[in-house]
């Protein structure tokens, strides 16, 4: 009767713990992305010495650009701006760059607009974007519409800025 009772709590502490937290889950992905971006860094080929750094507007501007590539199905255009090495986080599971390309043939993204805007530079040669994307989309035959917290690395490898990671996390 004992081993009964101890088997339940214990059954009810595992159901419990393995309960997804989408704000712990997306901190986790940031605390990750930092924690490997000196990998990326550290194989990017030296740039050309660039007086300007970089600014805001451009990584916006980039992040802008990958989500129109995205909308319009211009998978090229797309591949064109992120890293080799690129990799996206979402509840469904983690993909590479081929995955996302995959993806955007099964998917309709008719409208999407960002908020929250903020751009940080941890290192000169990688930028961090985090933002509230609202988007109008199904995926899959399913509708997906909704306000995500969205982030983004772009990297510069060999003098150009690529996007290394994206992930996001639909609110509740």
């Amino acid at each position: 009767m004992k081993a009964d009772a101890t088997q339940k709590r214990f059954d009810h502490l595992r159901a419990s713990a393995y309960k997804p937290d989408m704000k712990k889950q997306f901190i986790l992905c940031l605390i990750t992305l930092l924690a490997i971006a000196p990998i990326y860094l550290g194989q990017a080929k030296p740039a050309k010495a660039d007086k300007s750094a970089p600014s805001e507007s451009t990584i916006t501007d980039l992040e802008k650009s990958a989500w129109e590539a995205y909308k319009n199905k211009q998978a090229d255009a797309f591949k064109a701006l992120m890293s080799k090495e690129y990799y996206g986080v979402y509840a469904e599971g983690v993909k590479t760059l081929d995955g996302e390309l995959a993806d955007m043939a099964k998917s309709d993204l008719r409208d999407y607009s960002f908020s929250e805007v903020k751009v940080v530079f941890p290192h000169p040669k990688m930028a961090v974007m985090t933002y509230k994307a609202k988007v109008q989309a199904t995926a899959d035959g399913k509708d997906v519409s909704g306000t995500y917290n969205s982030g983004s690395v772009w990297v510069q490898e060999g003098g150009k800025w690529v996007g290394a990671f994206h992930t996001e996390s639909k609110t509740q």
